[in-house]
């Protein structure tokens, strides 16, 4: 029986995204020079791009489907939904910052990031996530995240929901068993 437990309702992942915002100020404050962009990884990684763009003002958003880079192709289905990448903008030069909704095992991010070397060469790439629930696979680590979980089991999942692709903004935990009583940190 699986259960959900509610980590954040829409207030708490406003206040998730103002955060997270105000980090990434201070990291292109540190840069002002250079041209920054947001790419955000389907789906709900490119909602939290734009979201993110507009706090910031940043001009330049993007959008990639990762799916044909996915190394899991072959479990996702007989026919995976391939979607448009909408990056507008050439990257060459520019610091990127590539935008997830969780971070767990890192293979959506390798994903990504070889399907932003297909489009030109950044000249730095930096990870934001809204949720890093470990799990890793990868050596990968994200540079800014939202809320941080490091008491989930394996099968436990982080179900993040953000309008407008959701009726409603949510982060929730679904799962076999509840989390620590401490709960996320």
């Amino acid at each position: 029986m699986a259960i959900m437990r509610n980590l954040a309702d829409e207030i708490r992942v406003a206040e998730l995204t103002t955060a997270l915002a105000d980090r990434l100020k201070q990291r292109i404050a540190d840069d002002p020079d250079a041209p920054w962009a947001l790419v955000g990884i389907r789906s709900r990684g490119d909602d939290l791009a734009r979201r993110l763009a507009e706090r910031l003002n940043l001009e330049q958003v993007g959008t990639l489907d990762i799916t044909l880079y996915r190394d899991d192709l072959s479990e996702v289905g007989p026919q995976p939904v391939v979607r448009t990448t909408e990056v507008p903008f050439d990257i060459d030069g520019v610091n990127i910052i590539l935008v997830d909704d969780v971070l767990m095992t890192g293979r959506s991010v390798r994903a990504a990031l070889q399907s932003l070397m297909d489009l030109g060469r950044p000249r730095r790439v930096w990870l934001t996530v809204l949720v890093d629930r470990g799990g890793r696979e990868l050596p990968i680590a994200a540079d800014e995240a939202g809320l941080t979980i490091d008491s989930l089991g394996p099968r436990d999942r982080v179900k993040v929901q953000l309008k407008p692709t959701d009726e409603a903004d949510a982060i929730n935990i679904v799962g076999d068993r509840a989390i620590d009583e401490e709960g996320p940190r």
